[in-house]
């Protein structure tokens, strides 16, 4: 039986990814010795939200191209590890400022890949043409619960950041994406610890018939 993660915050495993000891991908052992399909993913390419339209209904789920071949995992199985790499301070650009006060630090997977760090994209590469209306799907983040706020933004050519999701000025946040295409945004946290981001899908299709996900629950461990 799978364990729940309030549970395995305690196990070995998780608190070796708290302390940057654990391997990624790795298969986490719940308590008791009892076997799960929970995985730690801290480096390369991954859909974090991989939106399909399969039977009728919207799914959210994870594509993970860390390992070859590729595979795709449901969301429950999976935390994602925000290494202590990531760490960095807010610029005392003020634009940036709903990552929090200038200098202080932020955890970012950036927008642009760093190999040796997570790079979380969000996907409808799957959904085809002609399916919803307008070919459009919104990804909502309904709720954030960890130590810190959660923001996800994209910067233009010149730096200036567009936020896309932001949990510090109130959720829920919804993001319109096109149905067959690719978004690479920053992820950023305000402070370390274990973050449970609650998300969902949405759209109508042309028949104007409203479809909804079940939420989704990312789990994230940022290390201090």
């Amino acid at each position: 039986m799978r364990q729940p993660f309030r549970l395995l915050i305690g196990s070995g495993l998780l608190t070796a990814a708290l302390l940057g000891t654990a391997a990624a991908p790795a298969q986490a052992t719940g308590l008791g010795g009892t076997a799960t399909d929970l995985v730690v993913l801290s480096a390369g390419h991954v859909d974090i939200a991989d939106i399909a339209y399969e039977d009728g209904s919207l799914e959210l789920g994870v594509h993970d191209e860390t390992v070859e071949p590729d595979v795709e995992r449901e969301v429950d199985d999976v935390v994602f590890l925000v290494k202590r790499a990531a760490r960095t301070t807010v610029p005392a650009n003020p634009a940036f400022g709903f990552l929090g006060a200038a200098g202080k630090p932020t955890w970012i997977l950036p927008e642009i890949q760093n190999e040796s760090l997570l790079w979380p994209g969000i996907a409808t590469e799957e959904i085809e043409a002609g399916v919803f209306a307008g070919d459009q799907v919104t990804l909502t983040v309904e709720k954030v619960t960890g130590p810190g706020r959660v923001a996800v933004f994209t910067e233009d050519a010149v730096g200036t950041p567009n936020v896309l999701i932001n949990s510090a000025d109130g959720l829920p946040d919804a993001l319109p994406l096109s149905t067959g295409t690719h978004l690479h945004a920053s992820w950023a946290f305000s402070k370390a610890g274990v973050y449970l981001i609650t998300a969902r899908a949405t759209g109508a299709l042309t028949d104007g018939t409203t479809v909804t996900s079940d939420p989704a629950v990312y789990k994230v461990v940022v290390q201090p």
